[in-house]
């Protein structure tokens, strides 16, 4: 009698187990009545993405929803910027509705108005790079780099900041002294505000020297508006117009200042989880004569990771003033190889 009894409580307690797991658990109501069960992950814009346990994640179309809930409580952002954490609960037709958590009366939204569901929180993204070159034998020479970038991004704007330092040096084989042949740095800011989600105003400085150039401080400041063509985790694409101020201090020579256009873009394209293509460029001329006065400033790279967040990275750079200092050659190429991690 006592093993019946225990056998009616096993059984009743794994149908309750499963009943449990069967409720816990995130639902989508498409139009045309299919459902779609597992771990709503977010929303943003029209594409809603749920974790299935037999398909993995998956992203649907908006428009084809008929509503949707979830177990657990969410953060909601609806188009007016107003967010709250609740959970939701299915609604009628294109709608859904929410309970906040602090408190309230439940609301009714409609999907269309729907913006984001956990919005990923806003976090410094990017990386720091670092190459070598050293020699011994026959020459006897050391080249090091490393540079950083970083960017911020909002929901309303995007802070870049990046820099840079580069050094090399060469024994003469008659003298044994060492010889600098490379010596520069830059340091750069910029401050983009989203007018909309495409459309922005930014505004810009960086300062460089470069000793072997002659050059001890070259300062740009600049502003203007930008458009964002493509913003997406596999491609993007910005432009820019703008004014700059250039103010040249150089080492053997008097100083100079100018005003110049600035015409710029930024490109990179991820085809692959592994694989990063890149390409900036940005054109300086001088109001005075722009195709006789202007800098001219250009990378391009791939970047292949290695394992998680460490890279290997081959880049060209290129820095082109077509009025340096007297007895400096007015343009600078490089080629990196380096290896870098990402964060």
């Amino acid at each position: 009698m006592l093993s019946r009894s225990l056998w009616v409580v096993a059984c009743a307690l794994t149908l309750s187990l499963a009943l449990a797991g069967r409720v816990a658990a995130d639902e989508i109501l498409f139009l045309n009545g299919d459902r779609l069960t597992g771990k709503i992950l977010g929303a943003d814009g029209n594409k809603l993405t749920i974790k299935t346990e037999s398909a993995g994640e998956i992203t649907v179309d908006m428009s084809k929803v008929k509503t949707f809930s979830t177990d657990e409580p969410v953060v909601v952002k609806t188009g007016d910027a107003a967010t709250v954490r609740s959970k939701i609960s299915g609604g009628a037709d294109g709608t859904v509705q929410v309970v906040p958590e602090a408190g309230g009366a439940p609301q009714i939204i409609k999907l269309k108005d729907l913006a984001q569901i956990n919005p990923t929180p806003v976090q410094w993204t990017g990386s720091i790079t670092g190459n070598a070159l050293i020699t011994r034998g026959n020459s006897h020479t050391e080249n090091v780099g490393v540079s950083l970038n970083a960017v911020r991004r909002g929901e309303h704007d995007r802070i870049t900041l990046g820099g840079g330092y580069y050094y090399g040096r060469e024994r003469d084989k008659d003298t044994d002294e060492d010889n600098t042949t490379i010596d520069n740095w830059f340091l750069l800011g910029k401050y983009d505000y989203f007018l909309t989600k495409k459309f922005y105003l930014y505004g810009s400085l960086r300062t460089e020297h470069d000793a072997i150039a002659d050059l001890d401080l070259r300062l740009t400041v600049g502003g203007g508006v930008g458009y964002q063509w493509f913003e997406t985790p596999a491609f993007n694409l910005a432009t820019e117009a703008g004014v700059a101020w250039i103010y040249e201090e150089f080492k053997h020579q008097k100083s100079e200042d100018h005003w110049a256009g600035r015409l710029a873009y930024h490109v990179d394209w991820t085809p692959h989880k592994a694989v990063k293509l890149f390409h900036n460029l940005e054109w300086l001329p001088a109001f005075d004569g722009p195709f006789e006065d202007y800098n001219l400033n250009a990378d391009a790279g791939l970047r292949a990771t290695i394992i998680q967040g460490f890279f290997a990275e081959l880049k060209i750079e290129l820095r082109y003033d077509s009025t340096p200092a007297r007895g400096a050659e007015k343009e600078d190429l490089r080629y990196l190889v380096g290896v870098g991690w990402s964060f």
